[in-house]
């Protein structure tokens, strides 16, 4: 046995600790009595009358503590930029609050909050404001990541949490382009700019709702996340569940209903209506299409506008959003409708 030197209340005071089944020790709740046989009690000595000290054998204590690893959904069908970078960035905010009172879903609001302020120093149109505007988009999304991981951290997954998370996206992306649409509107006193933002944000709007869709897809293959739904129609549970969740989940509808169906018109159509479970088990578990797709969630779009921002090439952004990044939702749905439908190339399957 070796010496693990813990301050237990003496006296018959109440200390968070349990014994767990298999002998170890979890701090939850109970009285240093309890510890018969696993701890030994030194001599109170000199030490102070408020604390004992005892001797427990390695690995005997268990601490809730936060576990990054658990804390997210999937390396395989995430954004590279998110694994490598956002994510762990994200780790060490989620790591400060897990032990506060703070929520997931204030988390959220938080995030929607960073966008409209990033919206706000868009309008200011000097190019310092917008190198600023494309930092607060990057916290945005670095929240946006914390607010999720927070939730499976601490498992406080709500369907409430899951409407107001995508909510807040949208509200936040319609004030961010629709700033930047003004923006470029007055500077260069050209209508077409209104034109192209709007064509901006349809895109990046659709282009995450597909990565989403197979995100999703390969998580249901890994029995994760099963509290989204590919298509969120109200069912009877709903009706019979939490008001302000059915409440969000209507308008909810309303944004991404459409968008969800015709990803899902669209994912038919690649496959040929193929319903076949082995196929399907190698259709939403394909590495190479996952990856591909993973481009075009927010992590990377948003990086992306980041980018430019603080270079101050909005213009430039404007570009690859509508030409380069479609073009990589163009790949996507080619590779799975040429590719992986036919079987011409062998599977990427996950093991």
């Amino acid at each position: 046995m070796h010496a693990f030197f813990l301050p237990l209340f003496s006296g018959g005071g109440v200390r968070k600790e349990n014994l767990l089944e298999d002998g170890g020790v979890d701090l939850i709740s109970t009285t240093p009595s309890r510890f018969a046989g696993h701890l030994s009690f030194f001599p109170r000595g000199e030490k102070s009358s408020h604390f004992t000290f005892c001797s427990i054998a390695p690995g005997a204590i268990r601490l809730n503590m936060y576990n990054y690893r658990q804390s997210i959904k999937s390396d395989a069908s995430d954004e590279v930029i998110n694994t490598y970078l956002l994510r762990p960035i994200a780790g060490v905010f989620v790591k400060v609050l897990y032990n506060t009172p703070v929520t997931p879903n204030q988390v959220t609001i938080a995030s929607t909050i960073a966008g409209l302020v990033a919206a706000v120093f868009y309008l200011q149109g000097q190019p310092q404001f917008v190198a600023a505007a494309g930092l607060m988009v990057t916290l945005k999304d670095i929240l946006d990541s914390v607010d999720g991981q927070l939730a499976r951290a601490k498992n406080q997954y709500t369907r409430t949490g899951r409407f107001l998370d995508s909510i807040g996206d949208f509200v936040a992306d319609v004030a961010i382009f629709g700033a930047i649409g003004w923006m470029l509107f007055i500077e260069n006193e050209n209508p077409i700019m209104l034109v192209w933002t709007w064509a901006g944000l349809t895109g990046i709007t659709l282009r995450v709702s597909y990565h989403v869709f197979y995100h999703t897809s390969f998580l249901h293959l890994e029995q994760k996340y099963s509290q989204n739904r590919l298509i969120e129609e109200v069912l009877d549970e709903d009706l019979q569940g939490d008001p302000l969740a059915l409440r969000l989940q209507r308008v909810f509808q309303i944004i991404y209903g459409w968008q969800d169906r015709l990803i899902l018109r669209l994912d038919e159509w690649c496959r040929d209506g193929n319903r076949e479970a082995k196929f399907l088990q190698r259709w939403y578990s394909d590495v190479r299409a996952l990856r591909l797709s993973g481009f075009l969630g927010f992590g990377t779009e948003l990086f992306l506008l980041m980018v430019c921002s603080v270079f101050n090439e909005l213009e430039l952004y404007l570009f690859l959003n509508v030409f380069v990044m479609n073009g990589v939702l163009a790949a996507c749905v080619l590779y799975r409708r040429i590719f992986l439908r036919s079987g011409k190339i062998s599977a990427g399957m996950r093991d």
